[in-house]
């Protein structure tokens, strides 16, 4: 950012009229375009007022998530210079904010069946996981969405002593895609109805293609006799972790030290590890009519020496148990791996779900539902993008590929974009832009 000449002197002027801040929006509105997005939201979202052109006003919230809007104003972003020609269907702020606020809870639900359609289109065009028949992963959990003030409907304090809404995420490990979304009121326990989320949450990803084997992993808020009747009723292999209640406590010290296995942990070697893991049989639920057999996969770590919990206990113990098949040692550290999940929810909070923007819950809802759905667009761009762009963050994606400045001129009744020149990603953009040029128009 140096420069030889005095920089005070640089003219400054908002007066360019051609100019597109957000050229690179183009890649996943021509996508969204190629699936019908729109069309779907105007053909399923029935609001009793307001509810006139719902496509162009839900895409106009999907691309200021995309661009990294995290409120109803950013929406303004989409009409700055020449944006407006490009994306000649947007509608103002103060349009989307009453649009939002018409929302009902029937509605809510409308806008999860396009969701739910969206998703299915997007993974047949070839933007989600690149093998709908092998083995896919789905990780469970919910977050605090903290808000500040009173005037937010349904915020309240939780079990983190922060006031909020409390949804619930479903994400797929293999593309870092939202399949569900629900959002709760801040003081829902974490797993408050987590037997029909994990319900609707199989359906949708059978819904959009998948075919092979599913597994579901979750934190201990989840480990329930109802989520895990649910899996197997469902045919879903299941990877939960366990309280540490005195059963479970019982099992583990029950043990024998010869079981226990090394395992790399960190930079360590199986050698020198810190880890070990031992597997035994565990009865869930035993004392009800309907006991849950599993296998009980711990993890036992030793204290770091000087800490304050090595004053008190020899190992620190997580527990998970798992109906799945195959080594132990190779399980637990694919149990580990759930953490995944924080990463798209991390991703979600740095736009759309930085903070829920209306004092109504059921706009809020549906501004949940549409930063989902932008996620999931901006997702598939980049794989459709490759050069290692497959699994980019949000925050690269919207550097290298959503906020490219343009240029936009009129040249033989057509529009072009001049991009800049040398851009480090314009391979990558081009590519994208080519594979959803490609694909056939949805209906």
């Amino acid at each position: 950012m140096r420069a030889s000449h005095d920089l005070s002197r640089v003219l400054v002027g908002f007066d360019e009229p051609n100019l597109v801040p957000c050229a690179g929006l183009l890649a996943p509105a021509l996508l969204a375009q190629r699936t019908g997005l729109a069309e779907l939201v105007e053909s399923r979202v029935h609001l009793q007022s307001h509810g006139a052109h719902g496509g162009t006003k839900a895409l106009t919230v999907i691309g200021a998530v995309l661009a990294g809007g995290d409120s109803i104003d950013d929406t303004a972003l989409l009409r700055a210079g020449a944006a407006g020609q490009v994306f000649n269907a947007t509608r103002a702020p103060s349009t989307v904010g009453t649009w939002l606020r018409s929302f009902r809870w029937h509605n809510i639900r409308q806008l999860d069946a396009v969701s739910r359609e969206f998703l299915k289109r997007l993974w047949a065009a070839g933007g989600g996981p690149a093998d709908l028949t092998g083995p896919l992963t789905i990780d469970l959990d919910s977050t605090i969405v903290p808000v500040y003030g009173r005037a937010k409907q349904g915020a309240a304090f939780g079990y983190t002593k922060t006031r909020g809404y409390h949804p619930q995420l479903a994400t797929l490990a293999q593309s870092g895609q939202v399949l569900f979304s629900r959002l709760r009121g801040g003081s829902a326990g974490a797993a408050r109805g987590a037997k029909s989320f994990l319900t609707e949450t199989i359906s949708r990803t059978r819904h959009a293609g998948a075919s092979g084997q599913l597994t579901v992993r979750a934190d201990s808020a989840f480990y329930s006799k109802d989520v895990l009747l649910t899996a197997r009723k469902l045919d879903v292999r299941f990877s939960i972790t366990v309280r540490q209640d005195p059963k479970i406590k019982a099992a583990i010290a029950a043990i024998p030290d010869d079981a226990w296995t090394p395992i790399p942990y960190w930079l360590s070697t199986p050698e020198v590890s810190s880890a070990d893991v031992a597997e035994a049989t565990y009865t869930c639920f035993a004392h009800t009519k309907t006991p849950v057999t599993v296998r009980l996969i711990v993890r036992r770590v030793r204290p770091t020496p000087g800490s304050q919990l090595a004053l008190f206990t020899t190992y620190d113990h997580h527990a998970f148990v798992t109906d799945r098949v195959g080594d132990f040692t190779e399980l637990e550290a694919d149990h580990r791996r759930h953490a995944v999940v924080e990463q798209t929810i991390a991703e979600l909070k740095s736009a759309g779900l930085a903070h829920l923007p209306s004092g109504r819950f059921t706009a809020n809802a549906a501004s949940l539902a549409l930063a989902a759905m932008a996620h999931n667009l901006g997702r598939a761009v980049g794989i459709l993008a490759g050069h290692g762009l497959a699994r980019a963050t949000t925050a690269t994606l919207q550097r290298t590929l959503f906020t490219i400045p343009g240029r936009l001129v009129h040249t033989a009744r057509r529009l072009r974009l001049r991009l800049p020149a040398i851009w480090p990603w314009a391979d990558a953009f081009t590519h994208a832009l080519t594979a959803i040029t490609a694909l056939p128009r949805h209906g």
